[in-house]
This record gives C-alpha cells, structure tokens and sequence, in this order.
C-alpha cells in the first residue's frame, strides 16, 4: 500500500492554464480579435450535446466567442464537408472542432481531414497526427495534450520511465503514446487484442488507461507507486479504472471526475487562443 497518494487535480490543472489564456484574450481584444471556435454537432446524441455545451460554457467564461452548428441526424459526408469547408473560408473563425462521434453513415475520417490544418484545434488530421509523432505539432490531440500537461504540472517524471497505454484511437491511445515516446519514456501500447494484459500493466511506471469500459484496470493490476492517468469517462462518473482498488497502491492517480477532462477543456481554449494569434500575429 502507497502511503500518501497523490490526487492529480485536472481543475487545478485547467485553471492554471485558463488563468494564463485570460491575458492573451485581452490582448487579442485590444486588436479587436475575439478568438472564435465553432463546434459542430451532427445528430442528437445525448452526450455529444452535453460535450459540445461544456465546451461553449467554457468559451463564455473566458471571452472566447463559441459558434454552435447543430446538424440534423441526416446529413450526408458531403453535406457536412460543404459546412466544414465554410468554416475554413471564415476569417472570423479560428478553430473548428467536430464533435466525435458522428452518425454511422458519415465518413468521420473524410469530414476530419476536410478541416483546415490551420484550424485543427482538436488534433484530428492526419496531418495533425503526423506532426505530434515528430514533436511538431502546433495542435496535437487535446486528450493526450491534457495527460502531458498534468504530468508536467505536478512535476511527474517522464523520461526513463515505462508507460503503459490501455487504448490505441487515434486521437487518445497512439497520439499520447508518441507524445510520451518524444518524452524519452518507453512505451508499450495495449488494446483489445493485447494477451497478458494485466502482466504488462504491473510492469508500468505510467499507466494511461484510454479503454472506454468503466472500471476496467483493477487493483492488483498496478504495480506500487505507479502514476494513473484515467481518460475514460462512462456513464454514471465512472473512469476506465477502478479508482477505489488503484488508490492506495498508485503514488499518484487522476479522479473522474475532475481528472483529465477539464484539462482536455481547457487545452481546446488554448489551441484556439494559439489559432487567433498565429493568424493575427
């Protein structure tokens, strides 16, 4: 049993960097640019709305202007490229994030790729993919951003370490695996098909679970003093590992909530704050 663990508190995390974005806003402002990201919403998925109206609340609070684009359930791959496409040819727009997923019709990768890289606030592209895995990414994926922002806050090590990532999306699993790898930490990635999952696991440092099954990493799988890094969010406030069981063996874990979703919030605001700066340099 750990003696004292650390709780990564993503809200401490996620004001810090709103506090530091609140300066570069009133600057904007005084050029008469008002940072904008325009989030587009296909569908009516419950929790898709609940995602994209957070993200509009935390856009109000800072003075970052929110443009909301609700599309019906119906609407074909071209339909929705034609509005991406808009948006990409509006100067006022600086960000574009289209909320995932969308209908099972939609070419989602098609609809990804259509957003101009300029404006890949959420780090959807391939492109976008390519850069993070060279370490030059002006955008890379907000979730992985956020892990690596709260290690970095807390002042976590990194480098040397063996990190475990249960999950390989390309916008949570292997983007984060490379922001890791770039970090000089050795990184093995797990997925469904992985055999031995749990044996790999004990040997981890870093534990980044990125499944989307709640509760799933249990207790006797973390090795004592292991970091926990909980990206999942399911339904009923409950994290892809079973928080009660990793507690007093992890040196360090991240609730959910108040974990690594704020971060990931807030990480969105300033990848859109570095999009209305690069364009009004």
């Amino acid at each position: 049993m750990y003696a004292e663990t650390l709780i990564l508190d993503g809200n401490r995390v996620a004001n810090q960097i709103k506090e530091d974005l609140a300066v570069r806003i009133e600057q904007l402002t005084a050029k008469g640019i008002q940072p904008c990201l325009a989030t587009i919403l296909v569908g009516d998925d419950p929790s898709s709305e609940t995602y994209v109206r957070m993200k509009g609340n935390a856009c109000k609070r800072l003075g970052i202007h929110s443009r909301r684009i609700h599309l019906d359930q119906s609407t074909t791959t071209d339909e929705l490229i034609a509005v991406i496409q808009e948006l990409n040819r509006d100067s006022q727009v600086h960000g574009i994030l289209l909320q995932h997923p969308v209908p099972h019709h939609v070419d989602e990768r098609a609809a990804f790729e259509a957003i101009q890289p300029e404006k890949d606030v959420d780090g959807v592209t391939m492109l976008g993919f390519a850069q993070n895995a060279f370490g030059i990414a002006s955008f890379p994926s907000c979730t992985p951003a956020a892990i690596i922002a709260i290690l970095d806050h807390y002042q976590i090590p990194i480098a040397g370490k063996h990190a475990v990532v249960i999950g390989r999306s390309p916008i949570l699993g292997k983007p984060v695996s490379l922001m890791l790898l770039n970090r000089n930490a050795t990184v093995t990635i797990c997925h469904s098909r992985t055999e031995g999952l749990e044996h790999l696991v004990r040997l981890a440092d870093i534990v980044v679970a990125a499944v989307g099954k709640p509760a799933f990493v249990q207790g006797d799988w973390i090795k004592p003093g292991a970091v926990i890094l909980d990206a999942g969010y399911n339904p009923g406030n409950i994290g892809d590992v079973d928080y009660e069981a990793c507690l007093p063996i992890a040196s360090a874990i991240t609730p959910v909530p108040a974990g690594v979703g704020p971060v990931t919030i807030a990480t969105l605001l300033k990848h859109t704050i570095d999009a209305a700066e690069m364009t009004n340099p």
